[in-house]
């Protein structure tokens, strides 16, 4: 059974290739979108082509970060590429097989021979903390440890699912976070799934309070606290309001936020309305 990743990325040195690597790893294969990305982001995942990496292609930017146009372009590659399964991913996401499972790949075989057509996927968030404030190195998967399960909706990254020849899959309808499409069958127990928010407060700034967004796309609720952020609302929280990692298989899952820590600390603290990007 083939599974290939989509992947979207812009400026994403810092996870590409952990990220690519990962993937490889678990038995999955990934396709990479590239929004032109400045820096090395290209370059570090073109040494992976042929080895877990099946093709990169750039996608025009146009100066701002237009979601949408990004996310349609995945439901057409969904459509085209030769795959069993397919998985929505960004860069900064690193995709588990639920507790118990081998491999990434074992377990969709595994969902699949169920009879289940999707998997969901629980975010875990990780963030630095004020007494642990920088991680933004290579080996930061190593040193920040500290997260909060996050969850505002129910089943709110269904991100995987088995290839049909027809009708395509929406993904965009819902901002990303759920495919649809007739007849989903969506697996019983989510996978785990952790979310590497920022890695300091100059990451942060550089990845959320410097990006211009689709006017429309925030007119429409899209992208939440993210396009709305100042560099003075980014405020770490202390390690003791998180939990602290100790294996990916006892990741905790219980009692989610409903929304990102750096909207609570922005004072907006609100659950996301359905389809806006988290």
């Amino acid at each position: 059974m083939r599974i290939v990743a989509i992947l979207a990325s812009y400026n994403e040195r810092r996870f590409i290739g952990g990220c690519l690597d990962h993937l490889h790893a678990q038995g999955v294969e990934t396709y990479l979108i590239d929004n032109c990305s400045e820096d090395e982001t290209v370059a570090i995942a073109e040494r992976r082509l042929g080895n877990g990496l099946i093709g990169v292609e750039r996608f025009p930017r146009d100066g701002v970060y237009d979601w949408r146009a990004l996310l349609r372009r995945k439901e057409q590659l969904a459509s085209a590429l030769d795959a069993d399964w397919l998985i929505h991913a960004d860069p900064d996401e690193i995709r588990l097989p639920p507790p118990g499972g081998e491999t990434l790949a074992e377990s969709l075989r595994a969902v699949d021979r169920e009879g289940y057509n999707a998997v969901n996927f629980f975010e875990l968030t990780f963030v630095p903390t004020r007494e642990a404030p920088d991680h933004d190195h290579p080996d930061f998967q190593r040193t920040l440890r500290t997260y909060y399960p996050f969850c505002p909706q129910s089943q709110h990254k269904i991100a995987a699912w088995k290839a049909t020849a027809a009708p395509a899959p929406s993904i965009a309808a819902d901002g990303g976070h759920r495919v649809d499409f007739p007849g989903r069958r969506t697996y019983g127990v989510s996978f785990p799934m952790k979310h590497y928010l920022f890695l300091s407060v100059p990451h942060a700034v550089e990845k959320y309070v410097r990006r211009s967004y689709a006017a429309a796309e925030v007119e429409s609720g899209w992208h939440g606290w993210r396009a709305r952020v100042e560099e003075a609302d980014i405020r770490l929280p202390s390690e003791s309001e998180l939990r602290v990692l100790r294996s990916d298989e006892d990741l905790d899952c219980s009692e989610p936020r409903r929304c990102h820590i750096i909207d609570e600390a922005i004072g907006r603290g609100r659950p996301a309305r359905a389809g806006a990007v988290q």
